[in-house]
C-alpha cells in the first residue's frame, strides 16, 4: 500500500512509538509500522490497553445520550459562544492554527468551534470514552477524533495553538508538553452557584463552587472570563439528562434523587469560569 502525500498526515502521533502518522485507506500507521484503524465512523483508538482504568473506561451510552439530548436543546450555548470567541482570539496570529479539544466527550463544543473557526483551523478532539468520540465523529466529520487519555496524549510535543479543556479532567504536564510556547489553554471550571438550583434539590445543605486561581508549571495565567445564564426545565426528561450529565448523579443520596423526580420545573444558574493561561 503506498504512503499518500504529507497533506493526509494525522493530527495525531503513534500511542508506541510517538512518531508521525499517515493516512492510508482506512488505517493510519507510523513510520515504525504500528498501524491503527479508522472506525466507520471516522474516529481512531489510541488508547493503550495499561490506560485503561475499566473495561469501558470514560462516559457509557446513556450518559452520552443525556448529555447530547441536553446540550442540543441549546441550555448551554452561551457558553459555546464565549468559547468560539476565545479560542479565536487564541489562534489569531498562528500561520497554520491547530487547536485540541482535550476530553471532547460526545462533541457539541468541539462542532461548535469547527463551524466557528471554519477550515482555516484545524481541529483535533480526543475523549477516553469510546461512546463519545463515535457520537462525536458522527456529528463533525470535519474533525479528527480520537479515543485517548489526556495523561497520555497522542500528539507531538509542541504542536498544539489552542488546547481547550471543558470540565475534563486536568492534565497539566500533559498540556504543557503539546502547547507550543505561547499557546494558550482554555480551562472551563464551574462557576460558584453552577447549578445552585439542582443542588437545592438533591441535596439538604446545597454548597457553592469555591472560585480557585490555580499555577500551573509551565503556564502563565492571563484571565478568568466568567458567564452567567439562568435555565428553567419543565421536563422530566430534561432534568433528568441534566442530573445524569453531572458528576452528581453518581453521589447524590437516593432521597434527593427521589425529590428530583417528583419536580415539576426546576430553575438554576448556570455558571462557568473560563481560565486563561500561556504556555510559557
Amino acid at each position: 500500500m503506498t504512503e499518500k502525500r504529507c497533506s493526509d498526515n494525522s493530527a495525531f502521533c503513534c500511542p508506541v512509538c510517538g512518531q508521525p502518522l499517515l493516512r492510508q485507506e482506512r488505517l493510519l500507521r507510523c513510520a515504525t509500522g504500528h498501524s491503527f484503524d479508522l472506525a466507520s465512523q471516522g474516529y481512531v483508538n489510541l488508547l493503550a490497553a495499561n490506560r485503561k482504568h475499566a473495561a469501558l473506561p470514560g462516559d457509557d451510552k446513556g450518559m452520552v445520550a443525556a448529555r447530547r439530548a441536553f446540550l442540543r436543546a441549546g441550555w448551554y450555548q452561551p457558553f459555546s459562544d464565549a468559547l468560539n470567541r476565545l479560542a479565536a482570539q487564541a489562534v489569531a496570529t498562528a500561520p497554520q492554527p491547530f487547536l485540541l479539544d482535550a476530553g471532547c466527550g460526545e462533541g457539541y463544543y468541539t462542532g461548535r468551534l469547527a463551524q466557528a473557526l471554519g477550515h482555516q483551523v484545524r481541529i483535533a478532539a480526543f475523549d477516553i470514552s469510546k461512546s463519545a468520540v463515535q457520537a462525536a465523529a458522527k456529528s463533525c466529520p470535519t474533525v479528527e477524533f480520537a479515543v485517548a487519555s489526556a495523561f497520555a496524549i497522542p500528539v507531538e510535543n509542541y504542536k498544539v495553538d489552542c488546547l481547550v479543556n471543558i470540565f475534563a479532567p486536568m492534565a497539566q504536564r500533559e498540556f504543557a508538553r503539546v502547547l507550543r510556547p505561547g499557546g494558550q489553554m482554555i480551562y472551563a471550571v464551574p462557576g460558584p452557584r453552577h447549578l445552585f438550583g439542582l443542588k437545592e434539590i438533591l441535596y439538604d445543605t446545597p454548597y457553592e463552587n469555591p472560585v480557585r486561581q490555580v499555577e500551573y508549571e509551565g503556564f502563565r495565567f492571563l484571565s478568568r472570563v466568567p458567564v452567567q445564564t439562568r435555565c428553567t426545565l419543565v421536563s422530566q426528561q430534561e432534568m433528568q439528562a441534566l442530573f445524569a450529565m453531572t458528576p452528581y448523579y453518581w453521589k447524590t443520596p437516593r432521597e434527593g434523587a427521589q425529590r428530583l423526580a417528583q419536580c415539576s420545573q426546576l430553575t438554576t444558574e448556570l455558571e462557568f469560569d473560563f481560565l486563561i493561561y500561556e504556555r510559557v
